[in-house]
Formats: C-alpha cells, sequence, structure tokens
C-alpha cells in the first residue's frame, strides 16, 4: 500500500466509520496512556508517603511545577493537533505536515527555557510555592530532576498530540505506556534499594520521561506517522506560531491555573500544618487518576471531531459531542457513588501514618465526588472547541474550573469556614463551570443546526467553518 493510499484510507475511516466504534476504538490505547501516567504519578506519592509526611507534602509542592511544565506541552501540543487533524481532514497533508514541525521544535525551545529558569531560582520557586521550612528539603530535591526533564517531557507531549490527531493513538499509547511503567518499577529502586530517597523519585521519572520521548521520536523518524518531522517544514510565518499558541492558550489556562491553584491551595493548607498539605496532595493524585480516563476518552473524541469538523460532516461532531457527554457522566456517576463511600480507605491506599492525614484526605475526597459527574461536560466541551478550533470559547471554559473560581474560593472560603473551605473549594468550583458551560454549548449547536438545514437542500453545499463561531 502506498501512502496516499494509506492516508486515504485513514481519512475513510475518521470520516466513515460509526461514531461510537470509531471514538471507542481510539479512546481505549487514549485511556490507558492518561492510566499509566496518572498511576506513575500516584507511585511517586505512594512510596513517597512512607519517607514521612514532610516528604508526600514535597510531592504536593512540585506537583505544580510540573503542571506548569505541562501546560506549555499542552498548549503547544493541542495548537499543533488541532491544527494537524483539520488539515488531514481536508486531506492537505504538506500543511499538517508544516504544523506538526512547528509545534515539535516550538516545544523544544519552550522546554529548554523552562529548564534554565528552574536549576537557577530551585529555592526560591519551591518556597514561592508554599514549601514549609520542614517539606523545602525534599520539595528541593525533588524538583532538581524534574526541571532537568522538562524539554522531554514538552516534546513528549506534543509528539503524542500529533499522533492522537493523526489517529493514531495506539503509537502514543506505546511511547508514553512504556515509559509510565519503566518509572512504576524503578521508583522503589531508587528510592529504597540504592537509598536515594525523593531525589530516586525524581530520576526515576526522568529517566521514564526520556525512554518516552526517544519511542515517539523513533515513530516519526522511521515513517510510522501521517505527518513528518523535519527543520525544513518549519513555518517561517510569525502567524503559524501565533494561531498554535492561541488554539492551545485554553489548555495551557486549564494547565497554568491548575498549578497556580495548586499553589494556592497548599498555602491555605499550610496554615493547618504539614497533615494537610499531605492530605491535599493525595487527594490531588487519586483525583488526576480518575479524572485521567475521561480525558483519556476525550482525546479519543477530539481527532474525529478534528477530522469531521475539516471535512464538514457536521452531523458527526454533533454526534460525537452527545454521545461522549452522556457515556462520561453515566461513569463518572458510578466512580463518585464509589468514591464516596470507600474514601477512607482510598487514602489509606497510601499508607499513611498520620491520623489528621488520613481524616482531612476522606473529607476532602468526598466533597469532590459529589462534582465528580459534572466533569464530562466541563471537559468535553473544552476539548470540543479547542478541536474545531474555537480559541476564545475553548480558553473560557478552560479557565473557569481553576482559575476564574477556583482561586477566589480558596482565598475566600477557609477564611469563614476554616479547613472545611478548603476541603470543599474543587466541588463548588466545578459547580460553577458546569453552569458556565451550558451557555457556551447551546448557541454553538444552535448555529451547527442551523448550518446543517441551511445546506440540507442542496445536499453538496457546506457552510463555511468560519461562519459557525457560536
Amino acid at each position: 500500500m502506498t501512502r496516499s493510499e494509506a492516508e486515504q484510507k485513514q481519512f475513510i475511516r475518521m470520516t466513515e466509520t460509526p461514531v461510537p466504534r470509531l471514538i471507542t476504538s481510539l479512546a481505549i490505547p487514549t485511556i490507558f496512556t492518561m492510566l499509566i501516567g496518572a498511576f506513575y504519578n500516584m507511585a511517586d506519592t505512594f512510596f513517597v508517603a512512607r519517607l514521612g509526611t514532610s516528604a508526600a507534602g514535597a510531592v504536593g509542592i512540585v506537583f505544580a511545577i510540573m503542571a506548569i511544565i505541562q501546560a506549555l506541552g499542552f498548549m503547544i501540543g493541542i495548537g499543533t493537533g488541532s491544527h494537524v487533524s483539520r488539515f488531514l481532514g481536508r486531506q492537505n497533508r504538506k500543511e499538517a505536515d508544516k504544523f506538526a514541525s512547528t509545534g515539535f521544535f516550538l516545544s523544544l525551545l519552550f522546554g529548554g527555557i523552562l529548564t534554565a529558569i528552574g536549576l537557577l531560582f530551585t529555592e526560591p520557586l519551591m518556597i514561592l510555592l508554599g514549601a514549609t521550612p520542614t517539606i523545602l528539603p525534599y520539595a528541593r530535591d525533588y524538583a532538581g530532576c524534574i526541571f532537568m526533564g522538562a524539554v522531554v517531557m514538552c516534546g513528549s507531549i506534543v509528539m503524542n498530540n500529533i499522533l492522537r490527531s493523526e489517529g493514531k493513538a495506539v503509537l502514543s499509547t506505546i511511547g508514553l505506556g512504556f515509559g509510565g511503567i519503566l518509572n512504576v518499577g524503578l521508583d522503589p529502586l531508587f528510592i529504597f534499594q540504592f537509598g536515594l530517597g525523593i531525589s530516586g523519585a525524581a530520576i526515576a521519572t526522568l529517566i521514564s520521561q526520556c525512554v518516552s520521548f526517544g519511542i515517539l521520536l523513533y515513530w516519526f523518524s522511521t515513517g510510522k506517522s501521517i505527518t513528518r518531522l523535519s527543520w525544513s517544514n518549519l513555518s517561517r510565518k510569525g502567524a503559524d506560531y501565533a494561531d498554535i499558541l492561541k488554539l492551545g492558550f485554553s489548555s495551557f489556562c486549564r494547565q497554568e491555573l491548575a498549578g497556580i491553584s495548586t499553589v494556592a491551595l497548599n498555602v491555605s493548607a499550610a496554615a493547618y500544618g504539614d497533615s494537610a498539605v499531605a492530605a491535599m496532595s493525595i487527594v490531588g493524585r487519586i483525583f488526576y487518576f480518575l479524572l485521567a480516563m475521561l480525558i483519556g476518552f476525550g482525546q479519543g473524541f477530539q481527532p474525529v471531531v478534528g477530522y469531521n469538523y475539516g471535512a464538514k460532516r457536521f452531523e458527526r461532531v454533533k454526534e460525537s459531542f452527545r454521545f461522549c457527554v452522556k457515556t462520561g457522566t453515566v461513569f463518572l456517576t458510578g466512580v463518585g457513588i464509589l468514591g464516596f463511600l470507600f474514601a477512607p480507605q482510598l487514602i489509606q491506599l497510601f499508607k499513611v501514618n498520620d491520623p489528621s492525614v488520613a481524616a482531612i484526605g476522606a473529607m476532602a475526597f468526598r466533597a469532590q465526588c459529589i462534582a465528580l459527574p459534572l466533569q464530562a461536560t466541563i471537559v468535553l466541551s473544552n476539548m470540543l472547541f479547542q478541536s474545531i478550533g474555537k480559541a476564545l470559547q475553548a480558553t473560557l471554559i478552560s479557565a473557569t474550573r481553576q482559575g476564574i473560581y477556583f482561586i477566589p474560593l480558596i482565598l475566600i472560603l477557609p477564611r469563614y469556614f476554616g479547613l472545611t473551605g478548603i476541603e470543599f473549594t474543587q466541588s463548588i468550583s466545578d459547580l460553577f463551570s458546569f453552569l458556565s458551560a451550558l451557555p457556551f454549548l447551546y448557541f454553538f449547536f444552535r448555529s451547527l443546526n442551523r448550518a446543517m438545514r441551511e445546506r440540507a437542500p442542496a445536499g453538496e453545499e457546506e457552510t463555511p467553518c468560519g461562519q459557525m463561531a457560536a
């Protein structure tokens, strides 16, 4: 089969396969990838927690740094992937190659800048992020290796998004999944066997990220991907760089605000001691694991929407969103009920010896379980607008959960309700975010339905994409 025949076969698959079957086939490997990533994030917390409460709190502090690095990676990756999927949907591989190459090399540049800044100012950054005097030594040691891995972390995120946008989810799963499994195996080896403590967890993470980067780059260099990464494909137009960053800015907002919110959470929790910081760190890691399944499902949804929006198959865009929101809401409702009932047991999986950590963690976990079913609409709305190139709507939705609502609430609620206010901040923010997403969806689908009705008599006529802004 020639390359053009393979591309045509992929195009037909993405635009004609029944939506539930297509999304499910793409989502299974991406869910697996997300779970592996979330699992090895939890593995760090699981093993480091055995070093003591202050060490467990340090993981929560440095998690904010990882969120910032990932924010830049996802900003470039989502912006790049959206362009790639829509250009492939229009069967314009030259433009798809250009955006893939531009996004990849841009991520390496941004990652290098983060490494330099982080290594120069590690200790001041840890203090700024809420490290107490007892947590600071652990956080400083852990953060050093994380900063050194910023380049490969950003590059891996971008390559992963490009492969998913092509509909090559299995290839991205192999790359990221293998690195994640390796990290879980290396954690106890470096932490306990080699006696490196929390630095061992950071070294294990760095090695696994380098391995993932190498595997993903191999797919592109050996022709397994549709697009090609090459200096010769690098865009010379500033507008293309701006388009990538603008469209990915919603992901940056979500990730960056998650980092800022984690800082605000750590600072607020620090007033109640290391136990509160450690408890909220554990809860955050468990929920990251739970939401990873939804995000993985949404990542199977995004290339379907991008391809079909580019191909002007708008009825499939509508069907895709409806299917995913319904499935996601039912799943998260079940998970939320189970999580609420077994919250203490889940916290104890981390072998915490401090009773106050267990008590604070269980209460915060149950509070977040109450609002968990709303996440399907919030997350998938953001992913929908990213995939079709609606940067403003995507940015506003992504900014609500961790920024517009969370930050004021984490500053206000503890003043009136103490530690309980901290424990319930996220669930209240989620409720407001859900309500904020509904008007965006209403106006978008109203315009989509109108465009479908207008072109129905002609059969072959389509409304231009630019006329369907929500």
